[in-house]
């Protein structure tokens, strides 16, 4: 998958290779750090070959807001602490394209924006 700007985003949208291909069936519930502190509980997710995501409910640190999360963007799972560590920063993640649970099940764009903002942060 491409984003408009040619830049791939594709491997946003599967597990790291040390994380697990499916990863994502044992991960509802879990708590989620970001680089700078937690963030929420995952209460979704999808393994859907390149459409890998999680949804985390960041309960009252955004308000009460749904965030939709690439599995790209998972480094590790500590399945002992129920843990998920992601790359990003409670800001960046704050800061991303708004999840929207009516457009992320049928519309490419939606997923393209949303990777190609995570992707730009890679720097």
């Amino acid at each position: 998958m491409k984003s408009k700007e040619g830049n791939l985003v594709s491997d946003l949208w599967g597990y790291a290779p040390a994380v697990g291909h499916n990863a994502g069936n044992m991960l509802v519930g879990f708590k989620v750090e970001a680089t700078d502190g937690s963030i929420g509980k995952i209460v979704r997710h999808s393994d859907q070959a390149g459409l890998s995501y999680i949804v985390v409910d960041t309960g009252v640190w955004i308000f009460g807001k749904d965030v939709l999360l690439p599995a790209g963007v998972v480094e590790r799972v500590d399945a002992s602490e129920q843990k998920v560590y992601v790359s990003r920063t409670k800001d960046e993640i704050k800061d991303a394209p708004e999840f929207d649970k009516d457009k992320h099940l049928g519309d490419p764009d939606y997923h393209q924006r949303l990777g190609a903002y995570y992707q730009q942060l890679r720097g």
